[in-house]
């Protein structure tokens, strides 16, 4: 029986139209984007007829992102400066809070990269300077929703780390979300950060970068950048500090104010009043708002961080029925981090915060901000109450003023166009805290501690003042505050000379007097570490000895 023999095994041949897929996927996406270049040339920035975000020319990754993210009409902000920013002009915004500014710079940002087919071996690409740490959280949290389908790296640049730990990430990062304190250190101390190639430069609230003392640090940071680049900077209130960085990092910029016609300089959407309390009232009034709103959220701006511990402390031992948060400046970090996501997440809640969360960050679905404490100039003012109203819902703002600073806030607020209607507190309403808080005060030697130092930090503040058309320190009742706080009786205070209250806000921790800490105060105004010396007739009872237990000498942090 014959064998056949096996023939030989002819070569697989490959599958007919892979590589030819591969590049025929090339040339789409080269027609793809020289027709997105060529809808982006062909844009007129100033039309009105782009409504929303699918009206204008963006890549596929941006456009799904926007979807994805339930991002659909564009504000009055958004519908001027996005236009400019993808056709690569430098922009100067200027828009009230809670406008949607952050979109109108991020948008451009992936925008100009997408186009520049950008990849990690291209290093950084856009650098978008925060202010505040929780700022910048919450930018780089809208740029993983609306970024997610590009293949860009980000990263945030904060501090809260070693610089050695976020070091190892900066090389490899294509945009970076950063403070300018920080991004400024790692341009000089961090190897293999170049921002050589960057295109993109975004300051956002520029005013107060400029408020906190952070000028210096931004001028050094842009000497760092390539003149090249496209430059994008917005600011909620225009100063000369202002003007001053848009001239050094601006090109040929094009103005964009989307209110400058507005009949009043906060959103149409917000009902602000405001109420004449004496200074002994203001935390009774307080907490019987707080009780009347139990199912609403609320902010409470007040003017200290100890304040802000004080009132925290008190009112949850007093447990009004609605879950309290506090946050201020001295916190770490992550506490703050937490704190900002726990209010974020609550449906209702209320928060004593200082002017730390007073701009740019977005609380969702707040109902009331509460001034307790009058704010320094107008422009605080609007900050405050741009937490709520914001992104055409409704809002609620009440200020607290002392029948001292009625007059001359009053007049000032109307002089910005801002429409502040008197109301009258119930009496029903109103509810005495005093005899409980005495009593919390008694019981406790480290909340009457507390309430010292709150009491002298609001004291400082109000001398601090510039404006004393407003803040006249020697017509508020500092004995009926000191009672209304449960105190045995009123701090003495001395108060240096010439002391700035910028400097004094803005002054690193550890520092003594000479940079404005009030940690080295003692409680009669001396210098720590002296004793006030008593009168041989003043008469001093147990309760007095009791309460002075505890060293009042010192002043901790």
């Amino acid at each position: 029986m014959a064998t056949q023999t096996p023939s030989r095994r002819q070569p697989r041949p490959q599958k007919p139209g892979k590589t030819d897929a591969r590049q025929q996927k090339r040339k789409r996406e080269q027609e793809d984007l020289q027709k997105l270049e060529a809808a982006v040339a062909d844009l007129n920035p100033a039309s009105t007829e782009m409504t929303t975000f699918a009206d204008l020319p963006l890549s596929q990754p941006t456009a799904s992102g926007l979807k994805a993210s339930h991002f659909q009409t564009l504000t009055d902000v958004q519908q001027r400066a996005i236009p400019l920013g993808l056709q690569g002009r430098d922009v100067l915004g200027a828009a009230k809070t809670g406008s949607g500014k952050t979109l109108a710079f991020l948008v451009p940002v992936l925008e100009r990269l997408y186009r520049a087919r950008w990849t990690e071996y291209d290093g950084l690409g856009a650098l978008i300077i925060s202010p505040t740490r929780e700022l910048a959280v919450q930018i780089f949290e809208v740029l993983r929703k609306i970024g997610r389908y590009h293949a860009l790296s980000a990263g945030l640049v904060i501090g809260g780390k070693s610089l050695r730990e976020e070091a190892e990430r900066l090389s490899r990062m294509n945009i970076l979300v950063c403070t300018p304190g920080r991004m400024l250190q790692h341009l000089d101390q961090t190897a293999g950060l170049d921002a050589d190639n960057l295109q993109m430069l975004v300051l956002d609230e520029a005013d107060r970068i400029m408020d906190m003392g952070f000028q210096a640090a931004v001028d050094a940071l842009v000497e760092h950048l390539p003149r090249t680049r496209q430059t994008l900077l917005f600011s909620a209130t225009q100063s000369k500090k202002v003007s001053d960085l848009a001239r050094l990092s601006l090109r040929d910029p094009e103005y964009v104010s989307v209110h400058e016609a507005a009949t009043t300089a906060t959103p149409a959407n917000l009902q602000q009043h405001y109420i004449t309390t004496p200074l002994p009232e203001k935390l009774d009034t307080l907490y019987g708002f707080i009780k009347s709103n139990l199912k609403s959220k609320i902010i409470v701006f007040l003017s200290s961080g100890k304040q802000v511990r004080f009132v925290y402390e008190s009112f949850r031992h007093l447990q009004p029925g609605i879950p309290l948060l506090h946050l201020h400046g001295r916190q770490k970090q992550v506490a703050r981090l937490e704190i900002t996501s726990r209010f974020t997440a609550a449906k209702t809640s209320c928060l004593f915060a200082t002017d730390v969360v007073a701009r740019g960050i977005d609380f969702p679905a707040v109902d009331w901000v509460i001034q307790a404490d009058c704010p320094e100039d107008v422009d605080t003012y609007i900050h405050r109450v741009g937490r709520t109203a914001r992104y055409q819902s409704n809002g609620h703002a009440v200020l607290f003023l002392d029948p001292s600073e009625e007059d001359g806030m009053v007049a000032k607020l109307g002089q910005k166009r801002i429409p502040v209607q008197k109301v009258h507190v119930k009496e029903k309403k109103k509810r005495s805290i005093k005899d409980h808080l005495q009593n919390m005060c008694f019981q406790n030697p480290d909340l009457k501690y507390l309430g010292q130092k709150a009491f002298i930090s609001y004291a400082r503040a109000i001398h601090l003042q510039r404006d004393k058309d407003v803040f006249k320190l020697g017509k508020l009742d500092l004995d009926g505050f000191a009672a209304s706080m449960g105190l045995p009786g009123t701090p003495h205070i001395k108060f240096q000379k010439g002391e700035d209250v910028k400097k004094v806000k803005n002054a690193p921790r550890g520092g003594g007097m000479s940079s404005g800490s009030e940690s080295d105060m003692d409680l009669d105004g001396d210098k720590a570490g002296t004793k006030r010396k008593r009168d041989k007739n003043e008469v001093r009872t147990k309760y007095d000895k009791m309460f002075e237990r505890q060293n009042q000498d010192v002043l901790g942090g």
